[in-house]
């Protein structure tokens, strides 16, 4: 490849108020799909290897923070986002032998601190992921102890990438007993008794492992004190599978083990671990249904499956009838979705009704205990243990609320505040309503609206309508202290429950999906109407945002309707729709997207939507900043450097389309303290900046 100088220019179609960009070089690749040719002139920055890559990056960088260094009041929003960041967090406690262990938070550490106590009540540090890395780069990722609790392996991820490396300790001694395990991804951590644990891996890509592609996951069994090279593969090496995943339940009877081609659908596997001569046992030998077992109670199986069951329920099976026409309901679907946890020998079955939470308690033969008292409207999550443990704890929160953990007793049914949020945010302050407004095809889709009491509704309220609505992901009310800054601001913070999301089951779901994915950005765009038609805000005053998934709806909507809004800010997103499947574990969301190379007719319909490919020339696109991080190896950066290069070269106007590079991180998990503050940061003062707003608070 030849070598491309990157030059700082003035693109001519930009007005004298843009930012001048770097000229990005346009190749000549061009892909040939059912008879079509199709151009891809930045092809060349999905090599993230390259100097050309890494020069285009910096360069793009020093545009981007430049321009951001530029607006007023952005240390104002920063100072503020800190000092009401800084405040000590804590999370609810898990017994393992001897000790209680919990996370802390002094309040601005860059990773959490897993401490533990011992039965005296004396207080120590057990891992400081704040000592893995100068940076705040390295997180703790997962952790698995021994069933004794003398045990523990623990993942670490380095600059955000979703490879891991896996280290063995003495939990007692915090000693590090074997070797360290490398290159494991998409990977839980379970033990079997005191000899070892079972993990998940691809073999190492062909090339850069941030971006090629990973489609055979093994399961691996881990036997302490030998070298990883002679890990038995348990499943999935004559098998190819995308996703395979194994653990064991809490008796240690039975190896449970889940495979699939795509985020939707999987097999499930069972063997008997009680004789070594058992071998695995197919339970369902299809991706046509989504199951998982939660539980045993002996011989007894639970599984909680939507298979007839578009909104889920759980049954049981014994490994001597296993096959779906011998499950018999346990707990059957009902109107509304339902996910499942235990704990204290109970399960609890967590429910939404209008993407807010309800939980009833059900015993070992099926029987209704009691519904749950929840303190109010919003999201609980927890009621998760081990059978002996008869005090369990649960999570709440909504958009006005910082989250408080519950201790919950199962016998009794009684709750007590165990810690309260020490966040220093005034929820009698704000509100937060529900309305339920109507999409292109007449569908009604709910959106939570949240703001300062009291606030005008006169169309001049700077909005964040945040968005999803994919993968069977539900989004249900959360508190973010950066949402609380835009709001203490004067801001308006809504989220409407799109399709393609999970807060209605299957059916929700699939109504989002391949051909029919429009649906999901015609309910983003219908919910923008909405808050302009009520006066929520106007065009000059809305900024769409979303990850992931929610980067794709981003990019989308933002050019099929440029119109509508006058801020966009897709992160991470899945923006090439023609080549996501080209990429890691890429092809594996064929069951949200489908693939360019199905057939013409879905080829047709990624192509007529795909954001990098509807960039058009002559065209005043909203004030965007795309955001990225170099590590991002889930959803590739090329996708975001490919359609900010399409924006830079084609915007008309002067509103800025800038990247934002992270440098050392990945898609999110596990992302420091410090980068999460400033990204909210520059996000939250671009988007003010380009409203015209000239101070905050801006509601004075």
């Amino acid at each position: 490849m030849k070598k491309i100088l990157l030059l700082m220019t003035t693109i001519s179609a930009l007005g004298q108020n843009a930012p001048k960009y770097p000229q990005t070089q346009k190749g000549t690749v061009n892909d040939t799909y059912f008879g079509t040719s199709v151009a891809d002139p930045y092809r060349w920055l999905e090599d993230d290897q390259s100097a050309e890559t890494a020069a285009w990056v910096k360069a793009e960088n020093e545009v981007t923070f430049n321009y951001l260094k530029q607006i007023p009041f952005r240390e104002a929003i920063k100072n503020r986002l800190e000092q009401l960041w800084n405040y000590e967090k804590e999370s609810a406690p898990r017994q393992e032998g001897d000790f209680i262990y919990y996370y802390k938070n002094d309040g601005l550490q860059n990773q959490s601190v897993m401490w533990r106590k011992d039965k005296k009540g004396k207080e120590e540090i057990f891992l400081d992921a704040n000592t893995f890395s100068k940076d705040g780069t390295t997180s703790l990722g997962d952790i698995s102890f021994s069933k004794d609790g003398s045990l523990a392996a623990y993942s670490i991820s380095e600059g955000g990438s979703d490879w891991r490396k896996v280290i063995i300790i003495n939990a007692i001694t915090k000693e590090k007993i074997d070797q360290t395990l490398l290159d494991v991804k998409f990977s839980g951590l379970s033990w079997l008794g005191n000899k070892g644990f079972y993990y998940s891996s691809y073999e190492k890509p062909v090339g850069s492992e941030l971006s090629a592609k990973t489609d055979q996951h093994k399961l691996f069994f881990h036997v302490l004190g030998t070298q990883q090279k002679t890990d038995q593969v348990i499943f999935g090496d004559k098998q190819k599978r995308r996703y395979v995943g194994g653990y064991v339940t809490e008796d240690d009877r039975y190896l449970i083990i889940s495979a699939a081609n795509s985020t939707y659908g999987n097999e499930l596997y069972i063997q008997d671990l009680i004789n070594k001569n058992n071998s695995l046992v197919t339970v369902v030998g299809n991706f046509d249904s989504a199951n998982n077992i939660i539980d045993n109670n002996g011989e007894t199986l639970f599984v909680e499956t939507d298979l007839g069951a578009p909104n889920k329920r759980i049954a049981t099976f014994t490994l001597k009838n296993p096959t779906v026409e011998n499950w018999k309901d346990f707990i059957p679907e009902t109107e509304n979705v339902l996910e499942i946890s235990t704990g204290g020998g109970y399960f609890f079955a967590h429910y939404m009704k209008d993407a807010v939470s309800f939980v009833e308690q059900y015993d070992v033969k099926g029987a209704k205990v009691r519904t749950l008292e929840l303190p109010d409207l919003g999201t609980a999550s927890g009621f998760s243990g081990k059978k002996k443990e008869k005090t369990l704890y649960y999570n709440f929160d909504n958009y006005t609320t910082p989250s408080t953990i519950y201790q919950f007793e199962a016998e009794t049914g009684k709750s007590i505040v165990y810690r309260k949020s020490k966040a220093k945010f005034q929820s009698d302050l704000y509100e937060t309503h529900q309305v339920f407004y109507t999409s292109k095809d007449g569908t009604k889709v709910p959106m939570m609206i949240t703001y300062k009491k009291g606030l005008k509704l006169d169309g001049n309220n700077p909005t964040m309508l945040y968005g999803y609505g994919g993968f069977s992901i539900s989004l249900t009310p959360s508190f973010s202290i950066a949402n609380a800054v835009w709001m203490e601001n004067g801001g308006i913070f809504a989220v409407p429950n799109l399709r393609g999301g999970g807060e209605y089951g299957k059916k929700w779901h699939d109504a989002g999906t391949k051909q029919q994915k429009q649906n999901v950005f015609d309910d983003f765009i219908a919910a923008g109407e909405y808050l302009i038609a009520n006066k929520y805000t106007s065009k000059k005053y809305l900024a769409i945002r979303g990850g992931s998934n929610g980067g794709l709806l981003v990019g989308a909507v933002m050019t099929q309707r440029p119109d509508l809004m006058q801020v966009a800010l897709p992160a991470v997103g899945v923006l090439d729709m023609l080549r996501y499947n080209a990429f890691t574990a890429g092809a594996g969301w064929s069951y949200d997207y489908g693939t360019a190379q199905d057939s013409k007719e879905m080829f047709d319909y990624l192509k007529a939507y795909s954001p990098v490919h509807n960039v058009k020339s002559g065209v005043t696109y909203p004030a965007t900043m795309v955001t990225t991080g170099d590590h991002d190896d889930r959803v590739v950066p090329a996708h975001s450097f490919k359609f900010a290069a399409e924006l830079q070269s084609k915007q008309t106007g002067d509103n800025p389309t800038l990247i934002r590079i992270d440098v050392k991180a990945g898609h999110g998990a596990g992302k420091s303290v410090k980068a999460t503050i400033e990204e909210n940061v520059d996000i939250q003062a671009f988007t003010l900046y380009n409203m015209g707003i000239k101070s905050i608070p801006f509601n004075k």
